[in-house]
């Protein structure tokens, strides 16, 4: 199978066309005519990721994150960037991107679904189509109400983390929640509006913390990579069912920080 067959069967499944302006998603390096026998799924293309392609014999990577976001000026060995492109073309792997139309399509459904939101509704729309609003995120209620801290302990133990940061009364109760992945703090006034006790998403700095709980709504920060390594399992799980002929490896999930007790 060749790169522009997989990349149909892609399409179909998670269209490019949901991405947003400012995203970049799609073959960032490859050959369409490449053909195709084993892929690896990963949440960024890495010096790892791109090894662990070679040494495994992946001739296509899908990522989460997009390798290039902006024409780089200068493809050379000593910058990262650089060093990653070329090891791709020397090692002639294919590289493609799904990232915010990821986000809509498929990403936000298996948040909601890995908190176990009742009646999930689109938090922050972006667009409509023939099946109404879609958007970022995720907002709806729990099937049982419960402590905010004992909810942070839940989402640590869903997304498999070390470690939540909580803005917000531990004991106070949460009986509708809100899930935004990666860095989604600008959902923050969507989740206020949909009536959320709290929201759950990533790279939340100190103000737009601490101004959320000042507007009645608590925050769990379960960071970036925690939030969106999920990415994974669904993609090996589409790939299974719509490219039953590739063989499929995947990155190990591995937290890109360490929590310290000090």
């Amino acid at each position: 199978m060749q790169v522009k067959d997989i990349i149909e069967v892609l399409e179909r499944e998670i269209p490019s066309r949901y991405a947003v302006e400012w995203d970049n998603v799609g073959l960032l390096v490859g050959d369409r005519q490449q053909e195709v026998s084993r892929i690896l799924i990963a949440l960024d293309a890495t010096d790892e990721v791109i090894a662990h392609a070679a040494e495994c014999g992946a001739q296509m990577i899908l990522t989460h994150h997009p390798l290039l976001f902006r024409p780089p000026k200068q493809v050379v060995e000593h910058d990262f960037l650089g060093r990653r492109i070329r090891a791709l073309i020397k090692h002639e792997i294919s590289c493609y991107a799904m990232h915010t139309n990821f986000d809509i399509v498929k990403m936000a459904d298996a948040n909601a679904e890995q908190l176990a939101l009742q009646n999930p509704e689109v938090l922050e729309a972006v667009g409509e189509d023939e099946a109404g609003s879609y958007g970022f995120g995720r907002v709806g209620d729990l099937k049982e109400e419960m402590t905010l801290e004992d909810f942070a302990r839940k989402v640590g133990e869903v997304m498999c983390l070390p470690a939540v940061r909580v803005y917000g009364d531990p004991l106070s109760v949460i009986r509708r929640a809100a899930v935004s992945s990666g860095a989604g703090k600008s959902s923050i006034p969507d989740a206020i509006a949909c009536g959320a006790d709290v929201i759950v998403t990533g790279d939340v700095d100190y103000h737009a913390g601490t101004d959320a709980v000042m507007q009645g709504i608590s925050v769990i920060d379960a960071g970036h990579y925690g939030t969106e390594f999920v990415f994974i399992s669904k993609m090996k799980e589409i790939v299974e069912k719509k490219l039953p002929e590739i063989e499929i490896e995947t990155e190990a999930i591995c937290q890109p920080y360490h929590v310290l007790s000090v």
